[in-house]
């Protein structure tokens, strides 16, 4: 007995199986229950990145303007279904105790974000530092996710490839999300976050280079750029003793319980950011250890708004927790 959880539509499902595409046959799978859950990947994803980037950057927006591009731009409606479509695989995994079969239009991409964000959901492994790390290592790097055809442009290009597409920063504002509600159960902050946004579209470091494992360094293995040879890996830097201090969440708890995220509406917010000086010191480090960048309040406002007295706030949080 199992679930099927397709993030296509219905539709797409069907024209994808006229044209030889994979689908599970009813006949092997006569217990199984398919739901469609359908997430977008494509240009329609990057053109709502675009447009909420624009809008964020615009700071002679009136409220009304502001909050009208904010809803046009559908940003928050796809991290809301990114979250709703998890939420309905981890139940069926620990509510109805069955096996669950994700399915996407290639496998690279919202089956990796629907996967990924379930295992944070239930298992508390994953919410530490070294576990997310790992989980990142497994559901995106080695599961074969296209960084360079996704990332290979930022939001501020004329151009719009076909394959480019933010599934690697929905799932991080995701993981913002998780933060924000359950701002104890996960070992890192924001700054790490930030760091792998950075990462991935523009760093020093080649743990995201290349779409697939043939491109990337395999263990015992040549591959085809060489990247294991000519690049230095994010993980290492970022497991530096003083790096790895900066990244923890200093009000961490370990939860052993499964969180679930609240999707409703009014739940859903803009990743403005903890405001931290670390997570702002940290990003500018990555992408060239001597030069550091402005504080950055969150993703999407990081380089409109200051951030001073956030980050003096969160110091001294900082502060009074470890005298304690």
């Amino acid at each position: 007995r199992g679930f099927v959880v397709d993030t296509r539509s219905a539709q797409a499902a069907k024209q994808a199986r006229m044209g030889g595409g994979g689908t599970e046959a009813k006949s092997c799978y006569p217990r199984w229950k398919r739901l469609h859950r359908p997430l977008e990947r494509g240009r329609a994803l990057q053109e709502s990145f675009a447009r909420l980037v624009d809008a964020c950057n615009d700071a002679s927006l009136s409220m009304d303007r502001w909050l009208s591009r904010l809803d046009g731009s559908r940003w928050l409606s796809h991290v809301k279904a990114a979250l709703s479509t998890a939420c309905l695989a981890a139940q069926c995994l620990e509510r109805e105790e069955a096996c669950v079969l994700v399915h996407g239009a290639e496998g690279t991409d919202t089956t990796l974000l629907v996967t990924a964000l379930a295992q944070l959901i239930l298992d508390p492994a994953c919410r530490t530092l070294s576990g997310f790390q790992g989980l990142l290592e497994r559901e995106w790097i080695q599961a074969g996710h296209p960084f360079h055809a996704r990332c290979a442009r930022s939001a501020y290009s004329p151009a719009r490839p076909k394959q480019e597409a933010p599934l690697f920063p929905l799932f991080l504002d995701c993981v913002w999300q998780l933060g924000r509600q359950f701002p104890r159960s996960l070992e890192f902050g924001e700054r790490l976050l930030l760091a792998l946004f950075d990462g991935a579209y523009a760093s020093c470091y080649g743990t995201f280079l290349g779409n697939n494992e043939k491109e990337r360094p395999v263990r015992g293995t040549r591959c085809l750029c060489k990247v294991k040879e000519r690049t230095h890996c994010l993980w290492a830097w970022l497991n530096q003793p003083a790096e790895r201090k900066g990244l923890l969440n200093p009000l961490y708890a370990p939860n052993a319980l499964v969180i679930w995220p609240s999707v409703e509406p009014q739940s859903i917010q803009l990743w403005q950011g903890e405001g931290s000086r670390a997570a702002a010191e940290g990003s500018g480090g990555l992408l060239c250890p001597r030069v550091r960048a402005p504080r950055l309040p969150g993703l999407f406002l990081r380089w409109i708004r200051s951030s001073k007295y956030l980050d003096e706030a969160w110091d001294e949080m900082r502060r009074l927790l470890e005298t304690e």
